[in-house]
C-alpha cells in the first residue's frame, strides 16, 4: 500500500547558494520535519545545477508552481523580489519563510508585514545558533551582568566573498546587494533578539566605486537601553570573513567570534570558548536543522523561535537607515 508523506510540503523559489543549502538542510536530514515540494528559479543554469546536485527534487515550471505545490514557500531569491514572491505566497493561504532581508523597500515591507499577520518568518539563523544559545544562557545567569556596551565588528577581504562570485552581479550592486544587508543584518537581528528594540541610529556609509555596494560603515544605536558600536570594513584584513559581537557588562565579557563560536572573557583578558563550540561550517547545518523545526510549527500556527516579520522589519529599518546615511 501506498503511503501517504505527512511532512510539510515546502518549496524552494531559488536555486542559489541558500537555496542549495536548505536543500542539503532538508535531505541530509533523518527524520526532517519538511520535504522538498518544488524548486524553481528563473535562470536554466541554476535549475539545471540543481537538477545534477538533487535529481529527485521536483523542478516546476514557475514561482506560481512552486506556491501551488508548497504550504510553506522558502524565498531565496535576490532581495528586490522577496515581497513579489512573498505576497504571492500568503495570498494564496501559504506560509512564507523568507531570505533575509525582508526586502530593500522599507514603505513596501510595512505594508507586507502589516498584512501578512504571523504567517511568516525570515530566515536568521541566529534564531537557531547553538552559539547564540550559549549567549543567552550566560546572560540570563550573570555572567554579564548588567550590559553597558556592545560592539560589532565586520571585516572582508573582498566583497562579495569568493564563494559568492556567481551572485557578483547584485551583491555587489547598491539597489540590493553589500554586507551590510547580507552580513550585518545577522548581527542587528542578534542584538535584537538578546538586547531589545533597535533605536537612536547615526551612522555613515561609504560608496567609493560609483554603482557599486558600500566599502565601509560606521554607526552608533541602541539595543533596549545598550548602546551598541558597529563597524564594518572591506580590504582592510586578509580574511574572507571576520566578525565579533562583543557584550560588555558590570560582570563580565561575553562575545560570539566568526559566526559560531560564543566565547567568555576570562580575568587575564583571554578569551575562553564555550566547552561545546564548533566552528560555523558544523554549526550551520545545526541551526538549519533546527530552523526547519520552526518552519513546521509556524506554519502549523503553533509557537515558534524564528524570527518574526517584525523583528525583520526593525533590522531592515536600521539597515537601510545605515546605508542611506
Amino acid at each position: 500500500m501506498r503511503t501517504v508523506d505527512e511532512r510539510l510540503a515546502l518549496g524552494i523559489i531559488g536555486a542559489g547558494i541558500m537555496g542549495e543549502r536548505m536543500l542539503n538542510a532538508v535531505l541530509g536530514q533523518d527524520g526532517a520535519p519538511v520535504r522538498v515540494a518544488a524548486v524553481w528559479d528563473p535562470a536554466p543554469a541554476a535549475l539545471a545545477r540543481m537538477a545534477a546536485a538533487f535529481p529527485a527534487v521536483p523542478r516546476v515550471a514557475d514561482a506560481a508552481a512552486v506556491v501551488a505545490a508548497s504550504a510553506c514557500v522558502y524565498v531565496a531569491s535576490p532581495p528586490a523580489s522577496h515581497l513579489t514572491h512573498a505576497h504571492a505566497a500568503v495570498t494564496a493561504g501559504r506560509s512564507v519563510f523568507c531570505e533575509k532581508p525582508l526586502a530593500v523597500d522599507v514603505a513596501a515591507a510595512r505594508a507586507f508585514v502589516a498584512a501578512a499577520g504571523v504567517r511568516g518568518a525570515v530566515n536568521f539563523p541566529f534564531a537557531s545558533s547553538p552559539g547564540v544559545a550559549a549567549l543567552a544562557g550566560w546572560i540570563a545567569a550573570g555572567a554579564v551582568g548588567r550590559p553597558q556596551r556592545l560592539t560589532v565588528e565586520v571585516a572582508f577581504a573582498a566583497w562579495p566573498r569568493p564563494w559568492q562570485a556567481d551572485a557578483a552581479g547584485w551583491l555587489d550592486a547598491r539597489a540590493e546587494g553589500g554586507f551590510v544587508r547580507e552580513v550585518v543584518s545577522h548581527f542587528l537581528f542578534l542584538s535584537r533578539r538578546l538586547l531589545g528594540p533597535l533605536h537612536g541610529l547615526r551612522a555613515r556609509a561609504d560608496f567609493p566605486v560609483p554603482g557599486r555596494s558600500e566599502r565601509s560603515v560606521e554607526a552608533t544605536l541602541r539595543a533596549g537601553e545598550v548602546p551598541v558600536r558597529l563597524t564594518g570594513h572591506v580590504g582592510r584584513t586578509g580574511l574572507d570573513d571576520h566578525n565579533t559581537w562583543t557584550l560588555e557588562g558590570d560582570a563580565g565579557t561575553i562575545r560570539l567570534r566568526d559566526w559560531a563560536v560564543a566565547e567568555r572573557r576570562l580575568p587575564d583578558g583571554r578569551f575562553e570558548p564555550a566547552p561545546d563550540a564548533t566552528p560555523n561550517e558544523a554549526a550551520r547545518m545545526v541551526s538549519l536543522r533546527r530552523q526547519l523545526e520552526g518552519v513546521a510549527r509556524m506554519t502549523r500556527g503553533e509557537p515558534h523561535h524564528l524570527a518574526t516579520l517584525a523583528e525583520a522589519l526593525e533590522v531592515q529599518e536600521i539597515v537601510e537607515g545605515i546605508l542611506a546615511a
